[in-house]
């Protein structure tokens, strides 16, 4: 899909032929969205002062975790809480994104055998959003069935992606199994091993082109030795190589222009910025980024109670009676939070080459 270089968008949340728009203009134009793991309107609207503060657009998502949590963890039902939660967040988003004047993909985040009900409720409030407003409540939704045998993984992707692609959704899927863990889901690997399973094989992706590029959009998190986490370096071999020999078969096998898939890099925490600018070339339009940003978030509330430690301890200063409540009231060191995953963002946007090139008219 070629995109016009003065195309533009209606700020929002973005779905459908806008979702396709998007994709294509980050892959034309050799850049990448940050994809930011969410927990609350804290973080949420972190990303958007950012993508805003940066002019580009962002790609927002929920975790199950993140979503039980944006629900409450008091909330008496785990399950439900995981269902209320990403469909409250969305909304929130939606709401919000438009008036931010920036451009978001909605998503959620790795979804494991267990979890494909989780997806199919979400689906189910989508499918009723998608008829109150003509748009689905997310962009898109990733299953990631790579612990599984390839056939039963793409059979279920193609299943799901059928109901999905009826309201212009995306599905991410996984081949190869990303190192670590997200909220419990990932696999262990070996320190230094070249180990066969962090590497997506090319005949695999071929594979799944061939199942699903007929039924929907679709999007491919490959493995090239990606973790989730932050890990010492040398410990796993980054090869985006691998990402181009998959574009290559299916460019080959399907006489298509250069990169037709569009390709996700999981695990973008703590990851070399050459080896970014290498997995961008090759057709990455997604970087994942959930560790930098806990620790970005977080690292401005321990300082904030380190400088005013009393607040933290009194409400009114026991020596001279002074009241602490402009210190601990949880705007002030919310606010320092925010400012940092703000700050943290814009350098994610510099990395990704996306600063400046939001579609949003």
């Amino acid at each position: 899909m070629s995109v016009a270089t003065d195309t533009r968008l209606k700020p929002g949340v973005v779905t459908g032929k806008d979702y396709e728009t998007l994709v294509a203009a980050c892959k034309a134009g050799n850049y990448a969205l940050p994809a930011v793991n969410v927990t609350g309107t804290n973080t949420i609207n972190a990303v958007l002062e950012s993508a805003a503060k940066n002019k580009s657009d962002v790609i927002i998502q929920l975790s199950n975790g993140g979503a039980q949590f944006y629900a409450g963890q008091g909330f008496p039902d785990g399950s439900l809480a995981k269902v209320l939660g990403a469909v409250s967040a969305a909304r929130h988003v939606h709401m919000m994104a438009e008036h931010y004047g920036v451009c978001v993909v909605l998503h959620t985040d790795h979804a494991n055998k267990k979890l494909i009900p989780w997806v199919e409720s979400l689906l189910d409030h989508g499918e009723a959003f998608y008829k109150e407003t003509g748009k689905p409540l997310f962009s898109s939704h990733m299953l990631d069935l790579s612990e599984e045998p390839i056939d039963w993984n793409l059979d279920q992707c193609a299943r799901v992606l059928s109901r999905m692609a009826k309201m212009g959704m995306n599905l991410e899927i996984e081949l190869g199994v990303t190192g670590g863990e997200e909220d419990g889901i990932g696999s262990e690997f070996k320190e230094g091993a070249d180990n066969a399973k962090l590497y997506t094989q090319p005949e695999d992706v071929l594979q799944a082109f061939d199942k699903l590029s007929d039924i929907g959009m679709f999007s491919v998190a490959a493995s090239f030795g990606n973790v989730h986490g932050v890990y010492k370096p040398g410990n796993v071999k980054l090869r985006p190589e691998i990402l181009k020999n998959s574009q290559d078969l299916i460019a080959r096998r399907h006489n298509t222009g250069p990169n037709p898939l569009n390709l996700v890099f999981h695990g973008g925490s703590g990851s070399d910025k050459g080896q970014i600018t290498e997995a961008v070339g090759y057709g990455v339009f997604k970087m994942n980024i959930d560790t930098d940003t806990q620790f970005a978030f977080s690292e401005p509330v321990g300082k904030f109670v380190d400088d005013h430690p009393k607040a933290f301890k009194y409400q009114i200063d026991p020596e001279d009676g002074t009241p602490f409540k402009k210190y601990y009231d949880p705007r002030k060191w919310l606010r320092a939070a925010e400012v940092g995953m703000v700050e943290r963002l814009t350098e994610a946007f510099t990395d990704l080459g996306a600063t400046g090139k939001t579609l949003a008219a």
